[in-house]
């Protein structure tokens, strides 16, 4: 499994970074999650400067892509030269996005009318664009999730690890990254928050 996680410049490094992190430890069963963004070198909101793994195009040969948040996505949002790089196939594809990245998704036509979960900064953009915000962490329709607020990060890379391996895949990826102490019910509240939107047959870890 190939992930692309979209990272623009001005991006927010806990929605890359901590989805990136809890994919890669599918490595051992081949998946790989790459820093994907539209130029070689990115700059975070808050000054980290990171070079990228892959080319914003790579986003259409993926099997999965998140797209994490920033200070400039409304910006991106509104360029349509670079909306036309990010080639997304919700019919091929498992994509989610993350705060204003759901803004992204909405600018794609990928949402349309279904609800969808943002943060409270972009959550009047997102409306402008016509699709209805609900007040969650998470939500996902078929192929296409949304979650809301920094360290939601979390649950869109465990719904990509339950969706593409498995629920117990899963559960192991956020058990390691998971703070001492508090694993059991670090993961049970985290894959609790996915499970409803996860295929019948896979709601139990």
């Amino acid at each position: 499994m190939q992930v692309a996680v979209l990272t623009f410049e001005g991006f927010n490094e806990l929605d890359s970074f901590i989805a990136a992190a809890i994919l890669n430890r599918m490595k051992p069963r081949g998946w790989a999650a790459y820093i994907t963004a539209p130029t070689e070198w990115v700059t975070s909101g808050n000054g980290v400067t990171v070079q990228r793994q892959r080319p914003l195009e790579f986003a259409a040969e993926a099997d999965a892509v998140l797209i994490g948040s920033g200070w400039r996505t409304r910006e991106v949002a509104a360029d349509p030269v670079m909306l036309a790089r990010i080639a997304l196939d919700p019919a091929r594809q498992l994509i989610g996005a993350q705060c204003s990245g759901t803004l992204l998704l909405a600018r794609l036509g990928l949402i349309g009318g279904l609800p969808a979960c943002t943060d409270v900064t972009t959550k009047p953009w997102v409306i402008e664009a016509g699709v209805e915000v609900i007040d969650a962490p998470f939500v996902a329709h078929g192929n296409v999730a949304t979650a809301g607020g920094c360290l939601a990060s979390q649950y869109l890379a465990a719904w990509t690890i339950a969706r593409g391996a498995s629920v117990q895949d899963a559960a192991a990826a956020l058990d390691y990254v998971a703070p001492v102490g508090e694993k059991r019910r670090t993961v049970d509240h985290a894959m609790g928050v996915i499970a409803p939107f996860l295929p019948a047959e896979a709601r139990v870890a």
